[in-house]
């Protein structure tokens, strides 16, 4: 029995039952990483787990969240932007990714990784405090139902590049304490965060740039339908912003995958978006 029959959707664009045992799986991956970093935690000399104990942090937070997305729970609906004159389309914004797991998981990945360097304390608290800001302004910005929300998008996305700075270019010089194995590890990691980060401001649907795979003829049949239509799009929505004509829903803001369905107007025949 899918999370949806318990816990039925609240807006027009919202998860679905594949996405939903998606998250059930994510989440428990996440709630064994956690009991396994737990363990190993313990195991260590007492003054050596800071960052085991940081990740255990992290872990459980985000098992929590998941197992909240997974269940339906913790998203409220936002009216779209672009949307038909008159017409009232909801999508579902997932406030609990971004008040328990991002604003905790995102500066305490920064610590993890900052505190391997030689950066004052005053510089790690300053980066922790902007990725609160790029959180704060990415939910804002998905709570606003009219083009102002693109202003916190610019304002959180200005900040990213501060983080990236720290990360890529302030981090690496500074004098790595535990040697040029440390300084390596370092640099791999704050790499692939920042790939990470990344994804989330740039992640918009397909379907926003008006394009469609396929034949001519296959668009032209589906605009000459006089019917009802469905149109089918899988999207991933990152950074709780979303693009111009941004209609998928997917799963908002997680960088996982979802699929949805919406009935399209009359006269526009069926037609798929991939």
């Amino acid at each position: 029995m899918s999370s949806l029959n318990q816990n039925p959707p609240n807006a027009t664009r919202h998860i679905t039952a594949h996405a939903t045992d998606w998250l059930w799986f994510v989440f428990v991956v996440m709630i064994l990483s956690a009991l396994g970093m737990f363990f190993w935690a313990f195991s260590r000399p007492r003054g050596t787990r800071l960052f085991h104990q940081i990740a255990i942090i992290i872990l459980v937070t985000a098992s929590i969240a998941y197992f909240s997305m997974a269940s339906d729970l913790g998203a409220t609906p936002v009216v779209v932007e672009f949307r038909p004159h008159g017409s009232t389309v909801t999508r579902q914004i997932w406030v609990i990714r971004a008040l328990y797991s991002r604003f905790i998981t995102f500066p305490l990945l920064l610590i993890e990784l900052l505190l391997a360097t030689g950066l004052a304390f005053s510089d790690i608290f300053t980066t922790v405090f902007l990725a609160w800001v790029v959180v704060v302004c990415g939910l804002v910005g998905a709570l606003v139902p009219s083009t102002y929300k693109w202003g916190y998008f610019t304002l959180g996305v200005v900040t990213l590049f501060f983080i990236w700075f720290v990360l890529l270019v302030y981090g690496p010089r500074s004098t790595f304490n535990a040697g040029a194995p440390v300084r390596t590890g370092y640099i791999r990691g704050s790499g692939y965060l920042v790939f990470l980060l990344l994804l989330y401001p740039i992640a918009v649907d397909y379907g926003a740039f008006g394009l469609a795979s396929g034949k001519f003829t296959d668009g032209a049949a589906g605009a000459a339908g006089s019917g009802a239509g469905t149109g089918y799009s899988t999207g991933v929505e990152g950074g709780g912003a979303k693009g111009p004509g941004m209609t998928s829903a997917g799963i908002s803001g997680a960088g996982v995958p979802g699929t949805t369905t919406a009935t399209g107007p009359a006269g526009t025949g069926t037609g798929t978006q991939v």
